[in-house]
């Protein structure tokens, strides 16, 4: 198990779609076991592979109070979204130094490959449904400035670049 390193904002990875997962592997279960070594470090509740420069659909989220329940996803996609909302300060290690506050909704339903290689369909309610959706964007080739305006986005990497700087 190894702390991966994570690549920055301006990587064009960060940027586009991961490759689908068809089979969970070996290789895919130490990959997950990286992922959480590596979220663990931040400390966080998420981490997509992507964002440590794995074009892969492979996404880890453990928002427990304890830590030590991370889900295991591999081609995540969200099957059902409340209406209702939640907004929650949201931040990314590849966007170093700044946050912003996204609104998203409170619940999801979420189909994906889990550790043994079956489809299964769970519901995730609070911090757990926003780093679940907050993944599944990094999955896409988003990052959470994209929720935010232009002008906000734009200042916020500035930021984040000139905190990198010094």
């Amino acid at each position: 198990m190894t702390v991966r390193p994570f690549i920055p904002y301006g990587d064009r990875r960060l940027h586009v779609a991961a490759n689908p997962v068809d089979f969970v592997t070996e290789t895919v279960r130490m990959i997950w076991d990286d992922m959480i070594d590596t979220m663990e470090a931040m400390p966080g509740v998420g981490l997509a592979a992507p964002q440590i420069g794995i074009m892969l659909r492979l996404a880890v989220v453990d928002a427990s109070d304890k830590r030590g329940q991370a889900v295991r996803m591999a081609n995540p996609e969200v099957l059902h979204a409340s209406v209702q909302s939640r907004s929650h300060e949201e931040a990314s290690p590849n966007l170093p130094g700044v946050s912003a506050l996204v609104s998203r909704p409170r619940a999801v339903t979420v189909r994906f490959l889990n550790e043994a290689g079956e489809i299964e369909d769970r519901d995730f309610v609070g911090l757990w449904a926003t780093s679940v959706q907050h993944q599944i964007d990094h999955l896409d080739g988003r990052i959470y400035v994209d929720h935010l305006s232009p002008l906000r986005r734009k200042m916020l990497v500035q930021k984040s670049a000139k905190l990198a700087r010094r």
